[in-house]
């Protein structure tokens, strides 16, 4: 196909896809559907059915939700150029760090291989890790040493590095997330302009909402000073810039970082009380942003990642939801925990929590 045919069917997909998109009562009604609904609505009685523990079914869930996300990203990515294939490779990729991480604490904890086995995700090829191999790396250091070799090579250097200087669990995942999210953000920046505005517009919300989730975590629940703070967050490329960072990161309080944030930042959270009144509030406007890609850009690559970051959230409601039903908590704490779905990284409850 010519370059226009090309972006005229990735056009036509992603439109066509977006009607799987769940919307406002669905989303809403999760919460109060029950396990057998919500398993009839989504066919995932075989799932539920071939698992003797509920932790199976839950992990078979997950397995199969993320399978899912990746299939239709590779659905997209058929027509993509070069550039714009791995822009939305090295998105679906933070599924392989989410099994590098696993190996890492594996390592660090001394656990069974075949415990940290059970707990890595089935991927593609092109996003997996060669997970058997890692899985015989006597240590953390020689996991990531060989991490260096492949097409992680960026992020597993500085982990290493990170590692050998520091000895620090915390700090190597931290330096594993800010090197994934440096290299979109290197990524995103090589595009034209007839396609960068609208990834800066969807990229940079993104990186607006975890920016200043990281802020308030480091700062005010982790006590980090402002100095280990600002060396770990990610400027982002629209609003929360390395300048504007400088700045929050040095304030006192938690209320006046709220107050200082640039518009519209700070009517979306203004009066917030807590981290996850703020985690809510700014998950709804990144969303939002998200849809206004979504249904009005021009490019084809940036359409179809929203989507696919939309998608993710939504396949994310669908297994809090599950999970919920599977350890029998009550309708409250369910709606709680989908209130505060964060896409970052992994699926797993005491994450999306």
């Amino acid at each position: 196909m010519s370059h226009v045919a090309d972006q005229a069917y990735l056009s036509t997909l992603v439109s066509a896809m977006s009607t799987r998109l769940f919307d406002v009562p669905l989303m809403r009604g999760l919460s109060q559907r029950s396990l057998q609904s919500l398993s009839d609505a989504f066919g995932l009685a075989p799932l539920l059915d071939d698992q003797p523990t509920n932790a199976a079914r839950s992990r078979a869930i997950e397995q199969s939700l993320i399978h899912l996300l990746l299939t239709e990203l590779r659905i997209l990515i058929r027509p993509m150029n070069a550039d714009a294939r791995g822009l939305v490779l090295d998105w679906g990729r933070k599924y392989g760090l989410s099994n590098l991480k696993t190996l890492i604490r594996g390592k660090l904890y001394d656990l069974d291989p075949q415990e940290i086995r059970e707990n890595l995700f089935e991927l593609p090829s092109d996003i997996h890790l060669s997970g058997q191999e890692l899985l015989r790396a006597e240590n953390v250091l020689e996991l990531l040493r060989q991490l260096e070799a492949g097409p992680h090579r960026h992020i597993a250097r500085q982990a290493r590095e990170v590692y050998e200087q520091q000895r620090d669990p915390f700090a190597l995942e931290a330096a594993i997330d800010q090197r994934y999210y440096v290299g979109l953000v290197r990524r995103i920046m090589a595009f034209s302009n007839d396609h960068l505005a609208s990834l800066r517009r969807l990229l940079g919300a993104e990186l607006d909402r975890i920016a200043l989730l990281w802020l308030l975590r480091f700062r005010f629940c982790y006590q980090l000073s402002p100095s280990e703070t600002y060396y770990w967050l990610v400027p982002s490329m629209r609003l929360l810039t390395r300048e504007r960072l400088l700045q929050l990161v040095n304030l006192e309080t938690f209320e006046q970082v709220l107050k200082a944030l640039p518009e519209p930042l700070d009517a979306v959270v203004a009066e917030s009380k807590t981290i996850a009144e703020v985690q809510q509030r700014i998950g709804r406007h990144t969303s939002d942003e998200m849809r206004w890609v979504l249904a009005r850009s021009q490019s084809g690559v940036a359409r179809a990642l929203a989507y696919l970051m939309l998608r993710e959230t939504d396949l994310m409601l669908l297994f809090a939801a599950v999970q919920g039903q599977l350890l029998q908590f009550p309708e409250t704490t369910v709606q709680i925990a989908l209130e505060l779905i964060e896409p970052t990284c992994a699926w797993d409850a005491h994450q999306a929590a």
